[in-house]
C-alpha cells in the first residue's frame, strides 16, 4: 500500500469510532462526516459488510432512510484491496459485523495517514461487547457516543433490546426485532421469557378434532 508521505500528502492518520445502541443515529453521523469530507474535497471511500442488506446492497443507510453510496465487502481484509492510493478518508459502517481482522485493517489504514471512520454497535442484545468493538474503542483516537431514546420511559437509551424470540448474536432487523432501552428498562432475559410463553401457549392450545 502506498504511504501518504510518499505522495507528498502530510496528514496524520487517525481512527474515529462512532458507537451506541440501535436507533442512536450512528450511520447518520457517519454519513454526515462523509458529506463533510466531500464538501472539503477530500478523497473518500465508504464500505459496509456485504451481509447487511436491510435497506440497500450498494449504500449505507440509516433507519430514517438517509443513504450514501458504499461498497459491500465480505471480509475486513477485502477493504484493503479496494482502498485507492489517494484516498484520504475511509468510512466503514456496521463494523461489529466484520471479523476480527477489522482491527488490523483500521490500524493499517490509519498508519498510512488516512482518517478512518468506523460506526457500529458497542454492545449486543445481551448487553455484552459486540465483536471487535472493544479493541477498536481502545485503539481509537476519538470516540463519539450516540444515544437513542428509551421506548419505555423516554430517557437516553444506551442498550439494544431484542423483542423477538431468536438466539444468536447476529440477527439483522429494525423496529420489527429491536427497541432502544435505557439501563433501567433493558431486559436481556426478555427473549427467554417470550420463548417460554410461546411454548406454554402452544402446549395449552386446544387440539382441533
Amino acid at each position: 500500500m502506498v504511504e501518504f508521505s510518499a505522495l507528498g500528502i502530510h496528514r496524520h492518520g487517525q481512527i474515529e469510532v462512532i458507537c451506541g445502541c440501535m436507533f442512536s443515529g450512528k450511520t447518520e453521523a457517519l454519513i454526515t462526516q462523509v458529506r463533510r469530507a466531500e464538501i472539503a474535497r477530500l478523497r473518500f471511500q465508504v464500505f459496509k459488510p456485504e451481509i447487511d442488506t436491510r435497506y440497500s446492497t450498494d449504500a449505507v443507510s440509516s433507519h430514517n432512510k438517509s443513504k450514501f453510496p458504499a461498497l459491500g465487502v465480505k471480509s475486513a481484509r477485502e477493504i484493503l484491496k479496494h482502498v485507492q492510493p489517494f484516498t484520504e478518508v475511509v468510512a466503514i459502517d456496521e463494523v461489529q459485523f466484520f471479523d476480527s481482522e477489522i482491527v488490523a485493517v483500521a490500524t493499517e489504514l490509519a498508519s498510512s495517514g488516512r482518517r478512518v471512520l468506523l460506526a457500529g454497535l458497542d454492545t449486543d442484545w445481551r448487553g455484552e461487547p459486540f465483536g471487535s468493538m472493544p479493541q477498536l474503542l481502545a485503539l481509537a483516537d476519538a470516540i463519539h457516543k450516540q444515544y437513542a431514546i428509551c421506548m419505555v420511559c423516554g430517557a437516553p437509551a444506551t442498550r439494544t433490546q431484542r423483542i423477538v424470540p431468536a438466539d444468536g448474536q447476529f440477527l439483522l432487523g429494525s423496529t420489527d426485532s429491536y427497541e432502544a432501552r435505557c439501563r433501567r428498562h433493558f431486559d436481556p432475559e426478555l427473549v427467554t421469557r417470550i420463548r417460554s410463553a410461546q411454548v406454554e401457549s402452544q402446549a395449552t392450545a386446544p387440539v382441533n378434532p
